[in-house]
């Protein structure tokens, strides 16, 4: 039983105009802590998020995750979520509780707002914040580059007359909600619009059976990427979810080089 077993209660915190609560587990330890961002409608107990807390704990490195408003334990509506207010309860977490330089694990999602960090860092002159990127089945832009491109006529009235649409999830028994506020928001933080510059290693792992994002939207996003460390693997048989036992081990050797990398370059 590990330090991060469901007995052990989030901290939370305040964030945005709204105050709205925002859950966050954390672990001290050695540098670099890992960071887990979860995808869209995951949260902070999902298994690759449990894979990492074990292993940062193994190796005696801190880690932090959270549930961003909307999910998990956090506070919010899931409906009024958007990329920037999402990006905005990661940076608060992470300005709030980690000290030190930090590797962005981001699933899916979570890709897209390790990127938007990177950007916020790189802007505020803060370009040792983040040394490192392992980014999952990354979805950036997902909802200009991957959705609207695929709604037909029906769903497009929807979201136009409704403010949102539904669609069937292959994760859970409820339908996926995306809001038009979601991809209004989303144009404003697009990232594969021009080099992405992150000034440290990304290693993006990127399953080729993947049905929600192709790995051709991950080669895209490898020729925005022009950091000499940027590594993509690709696993033949591997879905979105990347949680097989050879996944999770993959995964694990991805993060344990990036670790070494960031020593080597400290």
């Amino acid at each position: 039983m590990t330090a991060e077993h469901p007995i052990d209660p989030p901290h939370f915190l305040s964030v945005g105009d709204d105050q709205r609560r925002i859950a966050y587990r954390t672990r001290q330890g050695n540098s670099p802590t890992l960071v887990w961002l979860g995808g869209y409608r995951s949260d902070m107990r999902s298994t690759k998020a449990e894979f990492l807390a074990e292993l940062a704990q193994r190796e005696g490195l801190g880690f932090c995750r959270l549930d961003y408003s909307g999910h998990g334990e956090s506070g919010g509506r899931f409906e009024d979520g958007t990329i920037g207010r999402w990006v905005e309860d990661a940076r608060t977490v992470l300005d709030a509780a980690v000290t030190g330089p930090v590797i962005l694990v981001g699933s899916s999602m979570g890709a897209w707002i390790a990127l938007r960090l990177a950007q916020i860092a790189r802007a505020a002159g803060d370009r040792r914040r983040i040394a490192g990127m392992l980014l999952l089945a990354p979805a950036p832009d997902f909802t200009e580059r991957l959705m609207m491109p695929n709604l037909d006529a029906a769903q497009r009235e929807a979201l136009a007359r409704d403010g949102f649409l539904t669609k069937p999830s292959d994760y859970s028994p409820e339908p996926d909600l995306y809001t038009r506020a979601l991809f209004e928001d989303g144009r404003q933080n697009l990232v594969m619009t021009d080099l992405i510059e992150t000034d440290c290693p990304v290693t993006i792992i990127q399953g080729m059976a993947d049905k929600d994002v192709p790995y051709t939207h991950a080669m895209e996003l490898v020729a925005h990427l022009p950091f000499a460390g940027t590594i993509i693997t690709l696993v033949r048989d591997g879905d979105h979810r990347l949680s097989r036992p050879q996944d999770l081990a993959l995964i694990g050797r991805a993060a344990a080089d990036l670790v070494a990398a960031s020593r080597d370059g400290a």
